[in-house]
């Protein structure tokens, strides 16, 4: 058997930085490149050139779009930074960094504190016990806060939380960082998560600092635990400590140790190419990856089929230079077949964190009618890119998009207009409702007397309601040689492509399709025969099984002053709000619950009015739940 030698070759860490909007993200990751040799001057947001953030809209405006990679080298570890949006825009990037990391570095503001979305992603990190150390930036700037602020954190992120940094001036351009050694404080934090330590504590004798040592490390590689650091991604206090937490408390990516395995990985991002090529990033788990290989990926379709996805690798850039693709690390690599993000090598898995889908649902149309081809083309090959996008063609030339909000809309028209030289109108969105059959239909035709259709075909077609969750599932209680296999393809094609629409308009989903009889008669019947006269035995069926319709929900946390709870909960109950629960009272409420996501907006403007100003609000897409009758 082959033994990988690994001894002359760099442990890996994948790193996330996340954070609210503006945080610094993009900053602390121009200033970790930099001051580790990987670049050889720092970047700025406001001059438009940073590393990471190299797309033109992207630069323009100042924030993170799509994840992006850099690597640097501390000593035997190699460090891959993705740097991810913060706005909630674009959760779904995020999504995809969550799966392919190590650790995460979970930025706040020392200016702004715990803001609505920084608590979103610590809820996240806390749920997938992935380590996280937190760090507290712009120490320096005026209004900076340190003590009081960490009693936010502990309050509203988690309280498992210790300083490892001290600092002194904050607020000033003057702040220094200086190293915190772990004290009784720390023990006592850790002693909430960590039962030796508590025994300690308890029982004596007192821990030690070797004791403290082992448990922080153990405890912030499991999750449970979260260190913390200051510091200044412009100015670079504090940087190096993060550095060192973040090799010494994160645990190396797991390598391969015997071979040969077959490559296992998740494609996690895709770059258009000016010449029409898509470049992807896969993160590989087991195995390697060399150039000119042949791959099958395997493609979990928005219906819920799995497809393959065959091709040859023709260009591999490892991260951090290597020629060869090994567990653990991170390649832009382009495959002849074609990659989208969510392609998987070495089988489908349930590793992904599960973000609900989009939402808003908006129509697009060309502003000049020659375009519109040319629109519908671009849409779909982004879509194609990005399978949360979910571009279907509509009426008129037009294409019906799904996203979650208003400045992912502001983006893709952004992206129309440069890339493709497109000018593209949005109708205002709308929530996305969905159809579910309600009981069990069932329908055919018969084949060869047409008095009743037209078409040269046998079809009959059972809908009934699947497990939620199962998209789309298609089958046979015919043998499946009894007809051509173009013809059983033209079946199911046009069974999911017409449920896309169902009784009421909305998608139909979480079905059952099942192919009862079927018949052709050679020569004369062809595959548009199939293809003409499905949608018409299928929607016999689905009338007879009926369907029922489902809107989405978010869940949602509203922390109010004391004097609000009463006024707030009455007018989230009037949008139709369903609450979890009540906590705290001192010094705030936090209300949590589900709320119809068409009322959500509403929501959001109408708590400062109530709260004078002082509510926080996050919310995130939930399940969705049967509509309920108006009154």
């Amino acid at each position: 058997m082959h033994i990988q030698n690994t001894l002359d070759t760099p442990h890996t860490l994948n790193i996330g930085i996340l954070a609210h909007v503006d945080a610094g993200k993009t900053s602390l990751t121009e200033r970790l490149l930099f001051d580790h040799g990987a670049i050889d001057r720092l970047g700025s947001v406001d001059a438009g050139d940073t590393r990471t953030d190299d797309g033109g809209i992207e630069r323009r405006r100042g924030i993170t779009i799509r994840s992006a990679v850099a690597a640097f080298t501390v000593g035997d570890t190699q460090v891959n930074l993705i740097d991810t949006p913060g706005h909630s825009d674009f959760v779904a990037e995020v999504e995809r960094a969550l799966e392919v990391l190590d650790g995460a570095v979970l930025l706040l503001s020392a200016v702004e504190g715990v803001q609505a979305r920084t608590r979103v992603l610590m809820r996240t990190l806390r749920r997938l016990r992935l380590p996280t150390l937190v760090f507290v930036n712009k120490i320096d700037r005026s209004g900076a806060r340190t003590d009081d602020l960490l009693t936010d954190v502990r309050r509203l992120l988690t309280p498992h939380v210790a300083p490892l940094t001290r600092v002194t001036d904050a607020g000033t351009a003057g702040a220094r960082v200086t190293r915190r050694t772990p004290d009784e404080r720390t023990a006592e934090a850790l002693a909430e998560v960590d039962p030796d330590i508590l025994a300690a504590l308890v029982d004596g004798p007192e821990p030690t600092a070797g004791d403290l040592a082992a448990a922080l490390a153990a405890r912030t590689a499991d999750g449970s635990f979260h260190p913390l650091y200051h510091g200044s991604a412009l100015g670079g206090q504090g940087v190096a400590e993060l550095v060192e937490g973040l090799v010494g408390l994160v645990p190396a990516a797991a390598r391969a140790t015997a071979g040969p395995a077959a490559p296992s990985g998740t494609v996690f991002a895709v770059r258009p190419g000016p010449g029409g090529e898509r470049t992807a990033y896969l993160r590989l788990y087991d195995g390697e990856v060399r150039p000119r290989r042949r791959l099958t990926f395997l493609r979990r379709e928005s219906d819920g089929r799995t497809t393959e996805v065959p091709g040859r690798v023709t260009r591999l850039d490892v991260v951090g230079g290597a020629g060869t693709l090994t567990a653990g690390n991170i390649a832009a690599l382009t495959v002849s077949g074609g990659l989208r993000v969510g392609d998987r090598l070495g089988g489908l898995t349930d590793r992904a964190p599960q973000f609900a889908p989009p939402t808003l649902q908006t129509v697009v149309r060309a502003r000049r009618p020659e375009q519109a081809a040319p629109l519908r083309s671009a849409l779909l090959a982004l879509a194609d890119q990005d399978p949360l996008l979910h571009a279907r063609p509509a009426d008129s030339g037009a294409t019906t998009l799904l996203l979650y909000g208003e400045v992912q809309m502001e983006v893709l028209a952004a992206t129309l207009a440069e890339d493709f030289g497109i000018e593209a109108e949005f109708t205002p969105g709308r929530v996305r409702f969905l159809e579910r059959p309600a009981g069990t239909g069932e329908a055919a035709e018969e084949m060869p007397w047409l008095d009743r259709t037209r078409y040269w075909a046998t079809i009959g077609l059972r809908v009934e309601p699947g497990p939620r969750g199962s998209g789309a599932v298609f089958g046979y209680e015919t043998e499946l040689g009894a007809l051509p296999r173009a013809f059983h393809q033209a079946v199911e094609e046009t069974v999911h492509a017409t449920l896309l629409t169902g009784l009421t308009g909305s998608a139909v989903t979480d079905y059952r399709v099942t192919l009862t009889r079927s018949g052709f008669s050679s020569p004369v019947s062809t595959a548009a025969d199939f293809r003409g006269l499905t949608p018409i035995v299928l929607r016999r069926a689905l009338r007879q099984a009926g369907t029922l319709l489902y809107e989405p929900y978010h869940a949602f946390e509203a922390e109010v002053p004391p004097d609000a709870l009463a006024p707030v909960t009455a007018q989230l109950a009037s949008l139709g709000a369903d609450f979890t629960g009540t906590t705290g009272g001192d010094p705030a409420w936090l209300i949590t619950g589900e709320l119809p996501a068409r009322r959500v907006r509403e929501a959001e403007l109408r708590l400062p009015g109530l709260t004078r100003g002082e509510a926080v609000w996050s919310s995130r897409p939930s399940e969705d739940r049967p509509l309920k009758p108006s009154h």
